[in-house]
This record gives C-alpha cells, structure tokens and sequence, in this order.
C-alpha cells in the first residue's frame, strides 16, 4: 500500500503525511526541482519514517507532473491512494497562477494518477468551491454554487469540475473550511484568513486596556477549523471503503461571524473585546450601484487599501464582510461516526492559536529593529552636528554604519567630531554652514547632492533657543526674527532643497528636533515655541503631500537637554534635565521605529491637560513662570550671577523633568 502525494511540503500535507506514520507503505512525494530543502526537512520532521518518504521530482505544471516514462513505470500499479493536495491557497494570488497551478495542475494530476493505475485519487478542494452561495451549501452541491467571478473562487470551483468530469479512477473529494494552526502546538507556517485581524488586535492591546469596549461590525459568517482536524478526518476517510464519488465538508458544524471570531482572538489575546458590533446589512437599502459606484471611485479606493495596510489586512477580506454562506457537513459527521473525530471548539484552542502566531508569525518579529540594520551604508545629514545632541546623533549612527555628513557653523569643532567618529570606525564627511543663512543652505545642498548623489535621512537639530519674558522684549523684535530663521525657515530650506531627490527615489527620512514646549504652554519661550510650532504645522502638511512617495516625516518633541544651549540661564545647573545621550536615544527611535512624532510622556500629558483643561494649564504654567525668575542674560546683565535654587524649584522641576521653565 504505497501513497503518491502533490504539495506534501505544503502546510495541509505535511501534516497530512506525519499523521500517515501509524500506517505502513511508502509514501512518494512530488518535488519540484530546487525544493529538496523543503523536502529533507519534511524527512527530519518524520524522524525515524522518514526513510518511508521518496522524493519524485516532477512540475504541477506540466503533462503528467513532468515524470518521464521510466518513473511511471517503475511507480505503475503500487500506488494505491493518489493524494492531489498541491494548490494555491492564498486568495491575493493573480488569477494566471491560480489558473496554472489549480486547474492546469489538476488536470494533470488526474493524468498522471489514471497512468499510474492508481487505486483511487484523493483530491483536496476547498469550501471556496462554492463561491458565494447565499444560503446553506450542502456536500451534495456542486452546479448551485454562485458569484464565481474571483479567481480564488473560480478555479477552486473548475478543478472540482475537472474531477468530477475527467477523472476514470474512483475519486472522492475533500472541501476543507479556513484552516488555521494545530489545536494543541497552534503551529501553521504562513499568515492568512483570520491571522491578519492578529496585528490590528494586537495593536489595539498596546493602547487600550482589556476592558475598554469596541465598537466593530458583525460582518458575516466564518468557518474555521485546525489543520489537526482536516488531516484526522482525511486520514480516517481515505481509507474507509465504499465512499468513492462523495464529496466531504471538513468544517466545523459551528459558523461564526466576523464580530465573534474578532472577540474570540480578543480573548485569546487579552485585547479589548468589541461589545457592539454593527451588522453591515444596515446599509443594505442604499442601491447597489451606488455603493459600487461609490467603492469603485480613485480616492476611495486608495483610502480603504491604504486603511486596511495600515492594519495589516489585505484587499479580499471587503469580500468576507457580508459572506453568505454557511456549509452543511452531516454527511461527513455520518461518515466519522465511531471514529471518534470531532472538530474541537475554537474558543477552546484559539488561545494556542494566539500564541504561536506572537511567538513566532508576528510580523514585527521579523522586522531589523536594530540601528545598524536601518542605518548602514546611508548617508545621513545632521545640521548643529558639532556638539549636544547633533554631536551625540551622529556618533551613535556613525558607530552603526552610516555615512554621516556634519554640518555646523564651528569648523574646528566639526574636524574634532568627525576626527572622533574616525576614531571609533566610522564615516563622516564635514561641511561648515550656517543653517540661519539662506543662500547658505543652497549652497550646502547643491554640494551635498553633487558629492554623494542623495541624502537617506536629513536631522534638521540646528536650532536657537532663547528664554526672555514678553516684559523684556518689548524692544527685542529681533529674537522672534532670528529663531524664526534658523528654526523653521533654515529646516524649512534645508528639507525643501534634499525633497526633490528623496521624492524621486521614493524613499528617505525627514527628522525635525521640535520640543516639549510646543505641547503645552511654555512661559520664557514664545520665541522658540512659535518657530518649533511652524516647523511642526509645516511638517504635518508635507508629510501628507509626500505619504504615497515613501518619504517619511517625524517630529521629535524633545525635553530640555543639557546642551551649550542652555548654558546662559545658571539655574539649570541645578535642575534634572536630559543628557545628550537620553537625547540621542529620541533620535534613534525615531530613525529605526519613523513614527510620525516622538513624546515623552510627560510631554503627552501637557498637550492633554492643554486640550482637555486649558485654564487649569494656564494656571500651572503660570505659577511656575512666577516661580522660575529670568536669567541675567535675558535681563542684559552681564556679571556673574549667583542663583540660588529653593526647594520647592528643585522638587517642582524633578516632577516636570525636562519641561522649560
């Protein structure tokens, strides 16, 4: 008793051919030239059988799986059970290679069973074969099934019709519902069906706590069952006679809706469950042709793909929204009577499911979340590189590979950053420029763009903080004119000078040192906070423009850090603040993570309480402004000043880290 058997590396065959080592015979496996990794491994995975397993090389695409004469001889009258497994499953597949491989590669695989003389041919379908019938399709339906436009559907259905129509030798066929992982190990090895509602849920998780109810949509019925279920069930009804010419559903008896298969992982997951689900028929009295209509319009459709990316879910499941159909497997329940073969219950093992996928199909698990992987072999431009958080920002990612290009108005301070950055291993080009002059940025950019072609990620940190109160600049006009200078119109400048080669290359990274003071009101700051705000306003506009060309955009809100910058005002000499390191840490999060803005904590809760309580902020603020005097710098004295810090200074700033008084 000797089994042929096509897609035996296949995720449905090769558990199929492990549940066949309690039975004797030897078990033949179609492998395409190139896949006899693939193929070894599946003899590791058998252990001890896996001497049992002989690899046939051969094509699904060619007539008679591309075996030649002196193969099909020696294999001609041994095999008794012909088991034709190898398809596509993947319902994102284009329509040719689904036409190839379930259709043409039916057809020859019917071929090559009939030259074989095999005893029967044991073909596994799908319940897709019965498109989008609205209604219970029982396993006796074949001709009733409807809406057969999708590929996916299309040719599940054909090939059936294939074997029913063409086949000599007695045949029986297998409709599996969605298959997901193993019940008790959760094992599958590729991410479809319900496994892309995972990451959506997953993220939800992160921000929500487990109680938070959800609004979603009932959407319409699933089937699913364990790949343990489908292979048990084969396994026991391939070798049961008398059921040739019998089609067997391999479902679970129960269907669940979209809302309820989405809380049952919300479970399995400890995310929040969806407590109210809208039934998409609601919107069933809008005329057809006016949804279509409507989905089939540019923008539309643009938004709805870009939405269901985002959360990591492809095009095909809008089908599965209103799915029709419900499978009825009676007949398949009569034919495993005794055997004790029963689909277990998803709430019980959707657990185990969970676990695997986030143990090891997270697709966050294999993306390169380390600096050298995001940053190697790129050149990145850092403007204010020669000390603070430029200088720190460039050692770290000169240390990860990058080539980086310091720009600063210090030369000498610029040779000693990048003599530094040499000295550690690493690649830095220096270019002395005044980020506050515009023509100068010009030129920088002509000459950049001239030297090395392109810019990856451009970190505009040059920037002009000063803290004066509105009293003391009734006649200093000036200091709103030469922050707004450097810290919005050079960026600005910079960006717009480095886009045009970025938006032709369709890639790169824009990232904007802003600060915690454009999320709350900063008293001392209106200067600096109105030119980080600007370049704030500007960067959410652009980031926009450019969202379809891959070049993204990130603000960094970042604390007060201790920085040349801020050596002119003495009393933050004794108070907490962030190092350059802490600051240089934003700055790698932001290249490897390229979120849309970065913010502490405390910087998150100023923008809220600004939102939610702005009187009660103001309030705050102020008390502080009253508590924290101005500098004698601001004030236009230039003698030494001796600050002493109160208690109360220290304790309100340890609270408020990093916030500018």
């Amino acid at each position: 008793m000797s089994y042929f058997i096509t897609g035996g590396t296949g995720f449905i065959g090769r558990n199929f051919i492990e549940k066949l080592r309690g039975r004797e015979g030897t078990i033949y496996v179609l492998t395409r030239a190139g896949s006899t990794d693939r193929f070894e491994r599946l003899q590791q995975r058998m252990g001890g059988d896996g001497g049992r397993l002989v690899p046939v090389q051969g094509d699904l695409r060619e007539p008679l799986l591309g075996l030649d004469e002196a193969t099909r001889g020696e294999l001609r009258g041994n095999i008794r059970y012909f088991c034709h497994f190898a398809a596509i499953y993947d319902i994102g597949a284009s329509a040719e290679a689904q036409t190839m491989t379930n259709i043409d590669g039916t057809r020859n695989a019917i071929q090559l069973a009939a030259d074989l003389q095999a005893g029967s041919f044991e073909h596994v379908s799908s319940i897709a074969a019965g498109g989008l019938y609205p209604g219970v399709f029982r396993e006796d339906m074949f001709e009733e099934a409807e809406h057969l436009d999708h590929p996916y559907f299309a040719t599940k259905h054909d090939s059936e019709a294939i074997v029913r129509r063409e086949c000599e030798i007695p045949w029986r066929i297998y409709r599996p519902a969605m298959v997901v992982g193993h019940s008790q190990s959760g094992e599958i090895d590729k991410i479809d069906g319900v496994y892309y509602f995972f990451k959506s849920l997953q993220k939800i998780r992160k921000v929500l706590p487990p109680w938070f109810p959800l609004i979603g949509i009932e959407g319409g019925k699933f089937n699913i069952v364990p790949v343990d279920y489908v292979v048990d069930a084969m396994d026991y009804l391939v070798h049961q006679p008398q059921l040739e010419g019998r089609c067997f559903h391999l479902t679970d008896p129960e269907h669940y809706s979209m809302g309820q298969v989405m809380n049952i992982f919300a479970d399995a997951g400890h995310a929040p469950r969806f407590s109210m689900r809208l039934d998409a028929r609601m919107f069933g009295f809008i005329p057809s042709f006016v949804r279509e209509t409507l989905a089939g319009l540019p923008p539309v459709k643009r938004i709805v793909t870009t939405l269901l990316a985002d959360m990591g879910l492809p095009d095909s499941v809008t089908m599965f929204i209103n799915y029709p159909t419900r499978y009825d497997n009676r007949d398949t329940e009569r034919a495993l009577a005794g055997s004790g073969i029963r689909c277990p219950n998803l709430r019980d093992y959707a657990p185990v499911i969970w676990d695997f996928w986030e143990r090891n199909l997270d697709p966050d698990l294999f993306v390169d979340r380390s600096l050298e992987g995001n940053v190697g072999g790129k050149i990145v431009l850092i403007t204010g590189a020669s000390s603070g958080i430029g200088k720190t920002s460039a050692l770290r990612l000169a240390e990860a590979g990058a080539h980086v290009l310091l720009v600063a108005r210090s030369l000498d301070k610029l040779e000693a950053t990048a003599q530094e950055i040499a000295a550690r291993g690493g690649e830095a080009t220096i270019y002395q420029a005044d980020a506050a002059d515009m023509q100068d940025c010009d030129r920088l950019v002509a000459e950049v763009l001239r030297n090395h072609g392109h810019v990856d990620i451009l970190i505009n940190n040059a920037g002009r903080s000063i803290r004066r109160s509105l009293e003391l600049s009734y006649d200093r006009f000036h200091d709103f004119e030469r922050t707004m200078q450097i810290n919005y119109f050079g960026a600005v400048r910079l960006t717009m000078g480095l886009l045009p080669s970025m938006s032709e290359r369709m890639r790169g990274q824009i990232i904007n040192i802003s600060s915690i003071a454009t999320l709350g009101p900063s008293p001392r700051f209106s200067a600096y906070v109105a030119s980080k705000s600007a370049l704030d306003a500007w960067t959410r506009a652009a980031a926009v423009e450019y969202s379809d060309r891959n070049v993204r955009f990130t603000n960094i809100h970042m604390p007060l850090v201790r920085t040349p910058m801020i050596e002119a005002t003495t009393i933050y000499n004794s108070m907490p603040v962030l190092t350059p390191d802490e600051a240089g840490d934003l700055v790698v999060d932001a290249v490897i993570h390229k979120p849309k803005r970065i913010a502490t904590h405390l910087g998150i809760f100023l923008q809220v309480m600004s939102a939610l309580a702005p009187k009660l902020s103001e309030v705050i603020m102020n008390t502080s402004f009253r508590m924290f005097g101005d500098s004698a710098a601001a004030r236009g004295d230039k003698r030494p000043e001796k600050v002493e810090v109160s208690s109360e200074q220290v304790a309100l700033a340890s609270l408020m880290k990093g916030v500018h008084f």
